[in-house]
């Protein structure tokens, strides 16, 4: 047996959707997604799923390659699904470029997903900062590195880069870096898609044209 056949081996005997999973009946799901999308999210949080607002966040760059990140979602309302980070990081250049995405959020111990697509807009300076001032320490103490994504020559520069930003915060709370983004993807399509043991998975999906247009819902084949 070789390496590979091993590791073959083992993937496939991996479990899954071993359940006991979430129920979904299509049939009472209401006429949009954002109601859905709440009623999931809140099953998610009471159902102690780890990090239930943790999703992937998909960009592509100017070649069209694609590329994916897991970030924590901000707020969720009516004009759509928020995330921030630096807009000089590269999800920021992708997304000046093409502002358009993907999100994924995955709740494995119930067997869901739920699938969004759409266009993204960054908001104004006011609320940018505002976004930023409100994170914890650390976290604003990340955000004021403005170096993600570029090449780092020793782990050690991580730390004395931090204890820097952690003094200009202390000098200043208020300080928001002008390259802080928040950013919200209005969404033209989103799917909520529900295992099954059989592997015959619900899959619900709606869309529209673009934002403020009417919703249209159809089943789809797993």
């Amino acid at each position: 047996m070789t390496k590979d056949d091993g590791i073959r081996d083992m993937l496939r005997g991996l479990p899954v959707f071993a359940g006991p999973l979430a129920e979904f009946d299509p049939k009472a799901a209401p006429a949009e997604p954002e109601e859905l999308f709440v009623d999931w999210l809140g099953e998610a949080i009471e159902a102690g799923v780890h990090e239930p607002h943790a999703m992937t966040v998909a960009t592509v760059d100017a070649d069209g390659a694609p590329s994916a990140r897991i970030l924590i979602l901000k707020d969720f309302t009516s004009e759509g699904w928020w995330f921030a980070g630096t807009t000089t990081s590269a999800k920021g250049r992708e997304l000046a470029g093409n502002p358009r995405a993907a999100l994924l959020f995955f709740w494995g111990a119930q067997g869901r997903q739920v699938r969004i697509r759409g266009s993204v807009e960054l908001a104004g300076p006011r609320a940018r900062a505002a976004d930023f001032t409100a994170r914890p320490l650390e976290g604003r103490v990340a955000g004021l590195h403005g170096r993600q994504s570029q090449p780092l020559a020793d782990l050690a520069d991580i730390h004395t880069t931090a204890e820097g930003s952690r003094a200009r915060l202390e000098a200043d709370p208020g300080l928001a870096p002008d390259n802080w983004g928040l950013y919200c993807l209005s969404a033209t399509e989103v799917e909520f898609w529900q295992a099954d043991p059989d592997r015959r998975h619900t899959r619900l999906r709606y869309r529209r044209a673009h934002a403020g247009s009417p919703w249209r819902s159809e089943l789809l084949w797993p």
